[in-house]
């Protein structure tokens, strides 16, 4: 994620004042990020909180792609308004993902009336991928919850319970992501699914996520950025 970023923000007229990561962590100080106009974030639940923290405190904004870490998103919440800077999070900074996003939550408000579909939902991801379910199904389920009073959260799918949608994880090879949410019935499936070709739509999404927060205060989500 890293190379496709810089990548990213070289062809959008950016460059990279800071590089970090887990060969040279002990460089992510403040005084390192003097001149730094955003933060980009990708790391590993563990030391997300961290680094996050570190860029909030010095006053620069963090565009934060990292999952299974949110138990604690509220604490980078509050250092965010504490500095008086700005912070966004995304399970997905895909545009596609967002607008798969979107489209789920309409499509629970229209299967609420529909009784005879059930919902599940299906990620496939490489096989470095730590945290399962993915972020992205995570919040497709809660997009569904929200708008549907049939459901009341997500479990695994191997572990079914009443009123939850479950969620089934597949690691396997090197595939960026596939994520695919089915409705059925006796009689028929609908299903939307979003297939990541490569990580540049991630990294695209994350660059223009750090465009839109760097002059803005306040805590954002990819709705404000897109304008949904």
């Amino acid at each position: 994620m890293g190379h496709a970023i810089e990548e990213i923000a070289l062809e959008r007229g950016h460059t990279t004042g800071l590089a970090i990561d887990i060969d040279n962590a002990g460089e992510l100080t403040a005084d390192n990020l003097k001149g730094i106009d955003v933060a980009i974030e990708f790391s590993f639940p563990d030391s997300a909180l961290k680094n996050i923290s570190v860029c909030l405190e010095a006053g620069v904004p963090v565009v934060s792609g990292t999952t299974g870490w949110l138990k604690d998103i509220d604490r980078a919440i509050a250092l965010c308004k504490a500095n008086n800077t700005s912070f966004i999070h995304s399970s997905n900074f895909s545009i596609g993902v967002n607008l798969l996003f979107n489209l789920n939550k309409e499509l629970a408000k229209q299967m609420e009336r529909q009784k005879n579909y059930n919902v599940s939902i299906e990620e496939i991801h490489h096989v470095k991928k730590l945290d399962a379910p993915s972020g992205t199904a995570i919040t497709l389920a809660d997009g569904i919850k929200d708008n549907h009073s049939g459901y009341e959260g997500w479990c695994f799918e191997s572990e079914k319970e009443e009123k939850k949608i479950p969620v089934s994880s597949v690691r396997e090879g090197m595939i960026p992501g596939i994520h695919t949410v089915a409705w059925e019935s006796e009689n028929d499936i609908i299903s939307i699914r979003h297939e990541s070709k490569n990580r540049k739509g991630l990294a695209l999404g994350a660059v223009i996520a750090a465009e839109f927060i760097q002059s803005r205060k306040g805590v954002f989500t990819m709705n404000d950025v897109l304008g949904f």
